[in-house]
């Protein structure tokens, strides 16, 4: 169910973005992660009446632009944060309820990390999504190695050629392998897929996966930011933890669903049969986790 598309100007964006709903009602955002896209929330969105939902393509997603060809495409986690906590400010949003997963489940862990006083809530798909840049290149399990082979392929050049060549191919690969109970159809994926021609889409993405390993510099502008997301900010918002039980990128290397950094009052959910996108996935789920939290 699309919304009503616009665009808003930060200081170094053109975010686009899918509003529904009333501008008076309960603001709600909803972020999406890699490779996906704002049509992954359909579902969600027609679950959430009297809410203002807004869905916002993220940098080098969609019809979102860089204002200045000297911007860094940086992809690193200070970014999409700085993105999100932008794009409240440019909608003069105060406080809004945040939803997420993957890179915009990211998004909404820092904002709800750093400047929880613009958090009336936070569903958090995928959990505790807050990166351990000094941590990365810690291995872990054989499996888990495994599961994260595209990160290593995009730290290749051989990797920027294929992203940039086979960008739909990969993406409905990942969708397969970390969503095997998710029996998509062509016309899902390709509503997603669309997307991915933003001309920024393949430098934002090797960038995020080259410094969340380390292995590039950021952006210079969110050192401030990356510097506070180094210690591992505690979440202290009212929030939903949210796991899918058959993720296949994340479940095959955790030692378990933590909730240990979320502080504040959080309800730990692992969803059986469910894959990396629980809000494609399981709609409902993600619904009643976010009215609840919105009821108290």
């Amino acid at each position: 169910m699309s919304g009503i598309l616009h665009t808003l100007r930060t200081k170094t964006l053109e975010i686009a973005y899918e509003e529904h709903g009333a501008t008076g009602d309960q603001p709600v955002i909803l972020l999406h992660g890699f490779p996906y896209a704002p049509r992954g929330y359909d579902a969600l969105v027609s679950l959430l009446p009297g809410c203002r939902v807004i869905v916002p393509y993220l940098r080098g997603y969609g019809p979102s632009r860089f204002l200045s060809p000297d911007t860094p495409r940086s992809g690193q986690q200070a970014a999409l944060g700085a993105d999100l906590r932008d794009l409240l400010d440019a909608l003069d949003i105060r406080q809004a309820a945040l939803v997420g997963y993957d890179w915009g489940g990211r998004a909404a862990c820092i904002v709800a990390a750093l400047w929880p006083e613009r958090v009336r809530a936070l569903v958090s798909c995928n959990g505790y999504n807050i990166q351990n840049i000094a941590t990365a290149n810690r291995p872990v399990s054989a499996e888990g190695e495994r599961a994260l082979w595209y990160q290593y392929y995009f730290h290749t050049p051989r990797g920027v050629a294929g992203l940039e060549t086979n960008r739909a191919e990969i993406a409905r690969l990942l969708w397969r392998l970390w969503s095997p109970n998710w029996h998509f159809d062509d016309a899902t994926f390709a509503a997603s897929a669309a997307a991915f021609d933003n001309p920024d889409f393949v430098d934002v993405v090797i960038h995020s996966y080259r410094h969340r390993y380390g292995l590039v510099a950021g952006d210079p502008a969110l050192d401030e930011i990356e510097a506070s997301l180094a210690r591992q900010p505690d979440i202290v918002v009212p929030s939903a933890a949210i796991w899918g039980e058959a993720d296949g990128v994340n479940s095959a290397y955790a030692s378990g669903p933590d909730i240990s950094r979320f502080t504040g009052p959080c309800q730990r959910i692992v969803l059986p049969g469910i894959g990396h996108n629980p809000p494609q996935e399981a709609p409902q789920a993600v619904a009643d986790a976010l009215i609840a939290l919105l009821k108290t």
